[in-house]
């Protein structure tokens, strides 16, 4: 963006990285890399897609990159990757740009938002819209080199105990959804609650909370959650699109040489694809035993749609008038999206509206 408003973004300097011992790698040297995530090392699909990018990388450059994999609390607890490979402790993290709204309201719209855009077209905003160098701009003050770490595909909108069909439905339900469409439902009176998901179960399960969101039919059949909990609802409305990622520590990045920078780029794209299609290929035949087990499907009504998408856009616009650089980031999304919308209404949504209404 040149000299845009995110030039006087505020964060870590450089130079406070210097004086660091990063690894240096040149033609004939072998580098070793310590990368920690946020979620169990074998975690379904999340967790092992980042084993197998371990082991791509490894292949792509002939056994001279090799990457330690280290999972939620090994090295690191799940929220401190972030801080560990921006001050070099590590040198990658693997997690979900919507957990790091703390550090800057801008970087939630990296990791997807309420009423964003699909995988397709996040990654087109990421690859040829802009998205990519916003997001370098942005991480480069915190001594770090963004690349898409996967996606999970549109999610599902969570287990209810009880059906939901009104906005006077959710007024003071208690909720687990975090991040930003925690605070849509929270503006439409559902009591939010941040929980991580290896408490979900219990919670349903004793009554501590009336609903609850995790991610899809294949992850939320692994926690169990149809077991304590009846309907299911749909669409997810606040992670159409919920993109991860792979962090390298901006120096480390800078000291390969461009073939090995070529691998773990390689590597890199190679999982983020590969995370989108294993959920498209294992979510429909979770829903199917879900089905078969007595979980009752559900569509949000209109009425709680329409809410969601106008809270949506309200938080959108308080935050931008908090933060220069969400301010300048969203409009520059907003257009792409606005743009990527009307060619998908033209071809791709009449399609699949005609195909899927058969279906």
């Amino acid at each position: 963006m040149g000299a845009s408003v995110l030039s006087s973004f505020s964060g870590c300097s450089k130079s406070q990285f210097e004086d660091k011992n990063i690894i240096t790698a040149n033609n004939s040297s072998k580098v070793n890399f310590k990368l920690a995530t946020s979620w169990p090392k074998h975690f379904p699909i999340m967790g092992e897609a980042v084993l197998k990018f371990a082991e791509r990388v490894r292949e792509v450059s002939s056994g001279s990159i090799e990457i330690q994999v280290f999972g939620k609390d090994e090295l690191l607890p799940a929220l401190s990757v972030f801080d560990g490979a921006s001050t070099g402790a590590i040198d990658i993290f693997h997690s979900g740009p919507y957990y790091w709204k703390g550090k800057s309201l801008s970087i939630s719209i990296f990791g997807g938002v309420p009423f964003g855009m699909t995988p397709d077209e996040g990654l087109s905003w990421f690859k040829y819209g802009g998205g990519m160098d916003l997001w370098r701009e942005i991480y480069d003050r915190y001594n770090l080199y963004p690349m898409l770490g996967g996606n999970t595909g549109p999610q599902m909108g969570g287990w209810f105990r009880k059906e939901v069909n009104t906005l006077n439905d959710l007024k003071g339900l208690k909720m687990r959804i975090p991040g930003l469409g925690g605070q849509v439902m929270a503006k439409l009176g559902v009591t939010v609650q941040t929980l991580p998901g290896g408490e979900i179960f219990q919670a349903l399960q004793t009554g501590a909370i009336d609903a609850a969101e995790w991610v899809g039919p294949y992850d939320d059949e692994k926690l169990g959650l149809n077991k304590v909990a009846k309907y299911y609802y749909y669409p997810g409305w606040w992670e159409p699109g919920a993109t991860l990622e792979l962090q390298i520590n901006l120096n480390d990045w800078n000291k390969l040489p461009p073939e090995y920078q070529v691998a773990i780029s390689t590597a890199t794209y190679e999982s983020n694809l590969t995370m989108l299609a294993r959920y498209d290929s294992l979510n429909n035949e979770a829903l199917q035993r879900l089905l078969s087990s007595g979980t009752q499907v559900r569509d949000y009504s209109t009425e709680i749609l329409t809410a969601a998408q106008k809270a949506s856009f309200a938080l959108y616009d308080e935050f931008a008038s908090q933060d220069a650089d969400f301010k300048a980031i969203y409009q520059q999304w907003l257009e792409f999206r606005k743009r990527i919308y009307a060619w998908h209404k033209l071809n791709e949504g009449s399609f699949t509206n005609f195909v899927y209404s058969q279906f």
